[in-house]
């Protein structure tokens, strides 16, 4: 056949998704009709157990995730104990799933991809454990795989995004500013010195004891966050964004969750509301602590922009800020970040909300980014470890610091 002489050219990049889809519509089994690279991406670094595969043009073959937001949402946090056996207990059935789902027979994958840093280490354990054997039945290369590097390059999935591009990830444990210059080439500019957003954001719908309220009983903290303060008014309460003064590109969260957590006490007090009770101002507090959230994360990626565009780091027409991870999800951060990048002349690109939170999906394609750039590949499993804590890149936010570029005001009318 025709379409299978990959000599002849059919296999060019514009006519490869279209070939992919007549030949699964007729029947065809992806992994024997094709000679392109297709992996197999696993994802257990926090509390949610997912795996997919996916091949180099972009297709999402088959993907299946094991959520354990409803368990750990009664228990007030993730507990790593329990994450670890709800990891156990799953993720067998999920790479079935996945693996099913796409119809490639696992003697036909290229590589197997699994998050090995950072993240809980109960939690990656199993996902590392778990790949290593496979691998060693398969007889497969295996490719440990950074979550964040993965979070960021997710975009390239969606969207052709060249390098170099400024990239903030935001999520439940991390936060940081980097520029992506390559599959494994980063310049890490800024990161959170305490906890992250979306832990903030978390801690902060506990304390208001949101799973208590109709609208979000099963809604995570930063969804609950989110969807109450549609109904508040942020100017109700004064808070003043974090390290205001500074004029670096970190970022921090613990002092605002400290001045929340006085306003609460405080309404409590006000409202004669026991601790664990809904406030009547929960709507306004909501609003006003998403608000100070946004125009911290707004301030930073401004000043990094502006120092990538001063220092050439960044082209000087198309250039990119990519938002990536759980917290990228808030459509009102989103719109924060849109008036920073129309100030600066720059795209602002997100992966769809489903591959901003982790998933099975972007650890793949970080695995067919890898294969392509023949970076990372294991033939020899021997000595492989899981770590926890994992800088992204190499570190130069010291130098943003000197650099003490000033950050022009910007109305945050959202």
């Amino acid at each position: 056949m025709l379409i299978l002489n990959k000599a002849a050219g059919v296999f060019s990049k514009p006519s490869k998704r279209k070939i992919y889809e007549y030949l699964r519509s007729s029947n065809f089994h992806p992994g024997k009709a094709f000679l392109h690279k297709v992996v197999l991406g696993i994802e257990t670094s926090c509390d949610d157990t997912a795996a997919a595969v996916v091949d180099e043009a972009g297709n999402v073959l088959g993907e299946a995730i094991h959520s354990q937001t409803e368990v750990h949402l009664k228990t007030g946090g993730i507990i790593p104990p329990v994450a670890q056996q709800l990891h156990r207990e799953n993720i067998q059935r999920i790479v079935q799933e996945a693996l099913s789902a796409s119809r490639v027979p696992p003697s036909e994958l290229s590589a197997v991809a699994t998050t090995t840093m950072p993240g809980l280490a109960l939690s990656l354990g199993v996902g590392l454990s778990f790949s290593l054997q496979l691998v060693g039945q398969l007889k497969k290369p295996f490719i440990p795989i950074h979550h964040m590097e993965a979070h960021a390059l997710t975009i390239r999935l969606t969207n052709e995004v060249a390098f170099p591009f400024l990239v903030l990830l935001i999520s439940g444990g991390h936060c940081l500013l980097a520029l992506v210059r390559g599959v494994a080439d980063f310049l890490l500019l800024g990161k959170s010195l305490d906890i992250a957003p979306g832990d903030m954001l978390d801690k902060v719908a506990r304390r208001l004891a949101l799973t208590k309220h109709p609208e979000c009983a099963t809604m995570s903290g930063g969804k609950a966050i989110e969807h109450l303060a549609k109904q508040g008014n942020r100017l109700r309460f004064d808070l003043t964004p974090p390290m205001h003064r500074a004029k670096n590109c970190d970022f921090s969260f613990t002092g605002l969750q400290h001045a929340v957590d006085k306003i609460i006490t405080q309404k409590e007090k006000e409202e004669g509301v026991e601790q664990g009770q809904v406030l009547a101002s929960a709507a306004d507090i909501a609003a006003a602590v998403q608000h100070t959230t946004a125009c911290h994360l707004a301030k930073r990626t401004h000043r990094a922009l502006l120092f990538c565009q001063q220092r050439g780091l960044l082209p000087p027409h198309n250039a990119a800020l990519v938002v990536s991870g759980g917290v990228a999800s808030n459509f009102y951060i989103r719109k924060a970040l849109e008036l920073v990048t129309n100030a600066t002349q720059c795209a602002l690109l997100c992966p769809p909300p489903r591959l901003c939170t982790d998933n099975g999906v972007m650890i793949a394609w970080n695995g067919i980014e890898r294969l392509r750039a023949g970076v990372g590949i294991l033939y020899d499993t021997e000595g492989v470890r899981y770590e926890p804590k994992c800088p992204l890149g190499v570190d130069i936010s010291k130098e943003v610091g000197e650099a003490a570029i000033k950050v022009p005001q910007l109305k945050m009318k959202i």
